[in-house]
């Protein structure tokens, strides 16, 4: 018998700190972090306090099977329509009808997070800004490609995806659709994102409400000091 590998990261927090620290050339250059909830908001608070950027976050929801959740035929990203993966639909022979429930649930969940973690404010300009997109981890990529794809149409200028783990082949996608790519470890024995973290538990809307309140009064504080 096999031993399990031992994990990577002993939690999210650590890599943030770490993506900070391959991330250090855009300290306080006016890029904006955006982490993907609601893991990558852990990630994204370390990166953005440390390269003093402000932090905000992004509603995108994986779209999955019918008849299997877990597995991911699209995205949904707040404020844009739903991006299937029509070849997957299509060789699976999913029946357009049956996405109708499945596109309404997600929809409704997007709308529920904008409240909660931005009171129903709309996602910030990032028109001509340099983004850092930040997640703990990408399996397959279809959410962070999707990310991509929409602020790609808002105008953002430079788009920098920073992950603390993924297969190589899911890497090589991300790499061309993004303009650039940090990425901690690309482990041959990808399963899932959780198998490389001592500490993965699931992240509530509480703790990340009140992350971005943190980074928001830091924030605050970091522009009254500089003026």
């Amino acid at each position: 018998m096999f031993a399990e590998p031992e994990p990577l990261f002993q939690d999210r927090a650590e890599v943030g700190r770490r993506l900070a620290a391959r991330l250090h050339p855009y300290r306080r250059s006016g890029a904006r972090v955006i982490a993907l909830p609601r893991g990558g908001v852990v990630v994204g608070f370390e990166v953005a306090t440390a390269l003093e950027l402000p932090l905000d976050v992004l509603i995108v929801r994986k779209l999955g099977h019918p008849q299997n959740p877990e597995f991911g035929i699209g995205a949904l990203v707040e404020g844009a329509p739903p991006q299937w993966d029509e070849e997957m639909i299509s060789n699976l022979g999913i029946v357009r009808k049956d996405l109708y429930g499945v596109l309404e649930a997600e929809e409704l969940e997007v709308s529920r997070r904008v409240q909660v973690y931005r009171s129903g404010a709309r996602f910030p300009d990032v028109a001509r800004q340099t983004v850092l997109i930040v997640d703990d981890g990408v399996a397959t990529g279809n959410t962070v490609r999707a990310a991509v794809t929409a602020l790609r149409s808002r105008g953002a200028r430079k788009l920098v995806v920073a992950i603390g783990v993924a297969p190589a082949e899911t890497l090589r996608a991300l790499r061309r659709w993004s303009d650039e790519v940090v990425c901690l470890s690309t482990p041959p024995d990808f399963a899932a994102v959780g198998q490389f973290f001592r500490n993965f538990d699931p992240v509530s809307d509480e703790e990340v409400v009140a992350l971005l309140r943190r980074s928001e009064a830091r924030s605050s504080t970091d522009g009254e000091s500089d003026g």
